[in-house]
């Protein structure tokens, strides 16, 4: 056993994040803990990380390395001095290849002048490489491009040890844990589960919470009506029961569960939509990304995707007229409404409080369900009477960006930009997110490196690939292919028909006799081979070495996927 948590009770002022919580993490654990925006899972990660409880206790020796949400460094070291400095026992070469496969190849760049995007993948570069029993991360994917976040979850597949993690993620969830903690209103919930077996247990052990909850008024219904009508208690029954009566209704009642509530505040959007007409971006130094057209429909779902620094951002800011200085054309429509739910954002007055914050917005909003205020709507957001009148900078990392996201919405717009809406929230709250995405009678513009979430809202994708965009038909899973590999063109594929067809005309030559003769066996020690990696990459703690070993899978795969197809094309023409 690592960890030990004992009845542990904590509050910030009046608000009761735990009470008498129980966990524990065994040593080859991979846990998540899940729960709303608030109800304290960074706070857990950094109790346990800096030992600031005694509720917890940790076996003897314990080693932990620890991914924070917000990580600060030395702002005049350079990114290499830095990382040099905390992994004192790590060879350069090791370090280098970490900062570079996390997008930091400029090692000499002043830790000051990094945005807090950078600072995350320096920490996380940093932390895989520390040797420890228990590896406890905040949010590792915010910030990552989809190739390091496959990395990512590839290396936490094989790592044997203990985990404990935060993510908004859900297929990050679904591949790597094996337990599940969900903090809910101050208490903790175990389960044995990866996530969509957990969302099976949570539903039951909810429905059975709420059947208990029905008999139990029930009785107390019954009890009650006993006690008005006057029974003295006189007899030791008598007594026993109304001592029952007062132990019951003691009991808290189980509370009804918030939920984000989203409805349809679109304006209404006209024909003319939004057009990109030979639009491409360049700096003197770099060709961001090269001359591109699309014509958005009424009620596109466009997700894009590409490596860090490629222009993802730089385009939802030309379209939303932050950055003018670009070649080609945006035309925008008269009816469109805008709204930008941008990636980094801050509140200009902490010391403001919720309700004003989107009173600044708007008063009242006309929906679907007739005219809320802005009460109503910060309601809707799970901001109660007491949250509404609390300073936003006394707000977690989370409540902030959906106090963000509420304003965004205040504003009615008919066309959504998001630059990576899904960081920092809740499952919860990304589910509805999700479900009123489905319903928004506009266009949506995306840019996220949630699989999940490209998957589940977007129709069309811009992939950015060698300063080029491509559009391809389809979510995530659509794009692996265009991302990943070279796509054949038409051209080829008739090439490849016209080939066959020949094959299908004559005979195995002596060579191609003697090569289909040996490829039972070397098929069989690919697949060995793989195998051989496979068990390795699980065995090693080592970063470079499992870089080396996920390379050397990737070149074996792709030769036996090749040698397959040899094969089957050899037995055609010895068939014909």
């Amino acid at each position: 056993m690592l960890i030990n948590i004992q009845n542990l009770s904590y509050a910030i002022g009046e608000r009761q994040l735990y009470k008498n919580l129980n966990m524990i993490v065994e040593d080859t654990d991979k846990i998540a803990l899940v729960g709303v925006n608030g109800t304290g899972k960074s706070t857990l990660l950094k109790m346990i990380a800096h030992h600031d409880s005694p509720a917890i206790t940790y076996k003897k020796d314990l080693k932990i390395a620890y991914l924070s949400q917000n990580p600060v460094f030395r702002d005049n070291e350079t990114i290499l001095n830095e990382a040099k400095h905390i992994l004192k026992d790590v060879p350069e070469y090791s370090i280098k290849s970490s900062l570079t496969r996390f997008g930091l190849e400029d090692m000499d760049q002043v830790i000051s002048t990094l945005s807090g995007g950078q600072k995350k993948r320096l920490a996380l570069a940093i932390v895989l490489l520390e040797e420890c029993d228990l590896l406890i991360l905040d949010e590792p994917t915010n910030h990552l491009d989809t190739p390091m976040i496959e990395y990512l979850e590839k290396y936490l597949i094989k790592r044997s040890k203990g985990l404990l993690m935060v993510t908004h993620d859900r297929y990050f969830l679904e591949r790597i844990t094996n337990k599940i903690y969900e903090l809910d209103r101050g208490e903790i919930f175990p389960y044995v589960a990866n996530y969509s077996h957990f969302l099976e247990l949570k539903a039951e052990r909810e429905n059975n919470a709420l059947q208990a909850q029905r008999k139990r008024n029930l009785f107390l219904k019954k009890e009650l009506e006993w006690v008005r009508a006057g029974v003295q208690a006189r007899s030791t029954k008598s007594k026993d029961r109304l001592q029952r009566f007062e132990e019951l209704s003691s009991i808290e009642q189980i509370q009804e569960k918030g939920t984000v509530e989203l409805i349809d505040t679109t304006s209404r959007l006209g024909k003319k939509t939004i057009e990109l007409v030979n639009v491409s971006k360049s700096y003197p130094d770099k060709v961001m990304f090269k001359p591109f057209s699309y014509l958005f429909k009424r009620f596109d779902r466009i997700g894009i995707l590409g490596q860090n620094g490629c222009g993802k951002t730089t385009l939802l800011n030309m379209i939303a007229g932050i950055i003018t200085d670009y070649d080609g054309e945006i035309i925008i429509g008269d009816t469109i409404r805008m709204a930008y739910f941008q990636q980094h954002f801050h509140y200009d007055d902490p010391t403001m409080r919720v309700i004003d914050y989107i009173r600044e917005t708007s008063d009242n909003l006309e929906t679907s369900e007739g005219t809320l205020s802005a009460r109503n709507m910060c309601e809707r957001f799970l901001f109660d009477d007491h949250a509404q009148y609390t300073q936003i900078g006394k707000l977690s990392g989370g409540e902030q960006r959906r106090l963000y996201l509420l304003k965004v919405l205040m504003g009615a717009p008919n066309v959504l930009l998001l630059d990576e809406p899904t960081n920092d929230l809740d499952i919860e709250t990304l589910n509805v997110l999700e479900d009123y995405l489905d319903t928004f009678k506009g266009i949506v513009i995306t840019v996220s490196h949630d699989r999940y979430f490209l998957d589940r809202i977007v129709d069309g994708l811009f992939v950015f690939k060698d300063q080029e965009i491509h559009y391809v038909n389809g979510g995530y899973s659509a794009s692996i292919d265009i991302t990943n590999t070279k796509k054949e063109t038409e051209s080829q594929k008739e090439d490849y028909r016209k080939q066959a067809k020949e094959n299908r005309k004559r005979r195995l030559t002596f060579s191609e006799k003697k090569e289909l003769e040996g490829m039972d066996d070397l098929l069989m020690n690919l697949e060995t081979r793989l195998s051989e990696i496979d068990e390795e990459m699980g065995s090693t703690q080592d970063f470079e070495k499992l870089d080396e070993l996920s390379k050397e899978r990737d070149e074996v795969e792709k030769t036996l996927e090749e040698k397959n197809e040899r094969y089957l094309e050899l037995l055609e023409i010895e068939e014909s």
